[in-house]
């Protein structure tokens, strides 16, 4: 009996000498990993804020296949949150702090098999060249049971944390850039455009170097009509005088509707020009300037299949509904493209 009790009395000390040993050990952790998506901060900072999203780009299911989520009303914004169950672990996450395109701060709760355990989780939203740098971190304090397990089983927490937040990060990335790639293309048919009087500057530019040029030359037309106190009414376009896509060469001018005729000084590169009231082919395309040239060609296609002739005297412009600006998803941008025609008969099918 003295031997056990001996042995007892042994155990306890080594037990209260760990205790001891691992609650003098600091457990406090802060963790970040970042990563630059080539997107607006305010798409990505939506997405983040919005915990239905999460299971899209979220590298935990994966991992737990089996893992269920659930959603309260509220689940964007200050006050939203979310909770799920795992088959190791349950767990709960609430948006605490929101500060619109730029940080995010969340209390995220698990309950595993040592207990409740609570962290901060903050997201930063940075503008960098080229797109977006994320920052997505995690805060706390490691309690004595699990500052006691790491070290005995070599669990290393930080490496862990690490590896998740990269692979989601990484499914952000995906999860942003296949919303931006979104498109869709409609061939609206015959339709009459009103015309009238514009603002425009022309230049020549190659087809590489076309969205550049299009932003000098609107900068160029909106800043002189502003200048000038000169009335815009109605949308930006582009008006494409010549188009060689063999040639990768093209001639545009860029313009701004205005209400009346407006006299320049000559030495104005900034010009007033009229369209007429005019029979158009119209397609809409609602996506990325990229797809333009796709939009063009089944333009292109309609007039041909429908037997319409391509006004020569008239060129093709495109009007820009919206301001990318403004609505920063590509995704979301609308072009309506114009080809002035002729009465009904034959056409060369024509190809860009």
């Amino acid at each position: 009996m003295k031997i056990l009790k001996y042995l007892f009395f042994l155990l306890l000390i080594v037990v209260i000498a760990g205790a001891i040993y691992f609650a003098t050990k600091n457990g406090e952790y802060s963790i970040e990993q970042s990563t630059v998506i080539h997107a607006p901060k305010e798409i990505i900072f939506n997405k983040v804020n919005e915990y239905k999203t999460w299971e899209d780009w979220g590298p935990w299911k994966e991992e737990d296949p089996t893992m269920v989520f659930h959603y309260p009303e509220k689940t964007s914004g200050g006050g939203a949150g979310y909770s799920w169950n795992g088959k190791d672990e349950d767990g709960a996450m609430q948006t605490t702090k929101v500060v619109p395109y730029s940080h995010i701060e969340q209390e995220i709760t698990f309950n595993t098999p040592l207990g409740e355990r609570k962290s901060v989780v903050s997201w930063e939203f940075e503008d960098v060249d080229g797109g977006t740098k994320v920052i997505w971190g995690i805060q706390g304090e490691h309690p004595l049971l699990d500052k006691a397990y790491f070290a005995i089983s070599g669990y290393n927490f930080d490496k862990d944390i690490r590896e998740m937040f990269q692979k989601g990060l990484s499914g952000l990335t995906q999860v942003i850039q296949k919303d931006m790639d979104v498109y869709s293309i409609n061939v609206d048919g015959v339709t009459q455009y009103s015309g009238g009087f514009y603002m425009y500057a022309s230049s020549s530019t190659t087809l590489d170097g076309l969205s550049t040029t299009i932003a000098q030359l609107m900068g160029q037309v909106s800043n002189l009509m502003q200048e000038q106190n000169i009335t815009i009414s109605g949308k930006p376009m582009t008006i494409y005088n010549t188009y060689d896509m063999g040639g990768n060469s093209a001639i545009i001018s860029c313009a701004l509707p205005t209400t009346s005729r407006v006299v320049v000084p000559a030495e104005s590169t900034v010009l007033c020009g009229f369209m007429p009231s005019q029979t158009a082919i119209k397609a809409t395309l609602k996506g990325n300037y990229k797809n333009l040239q796709e939009a063009w060609q089944k333009a292109i296609d309609y007039i041909s299949e429908n037997g319409y002739v391509i006004d020569e005297e008239n060129p093709p412009f495109e009007l820009y509904v919206n301001d990318p600006g403004e609505v920063k998803n590509p995704a979301e941008w609308i072009t309506e493209i114009y080809f002035p025609i002729q009465a009904p008969g034959t056409v060369e099918t024509m190809s860009l």
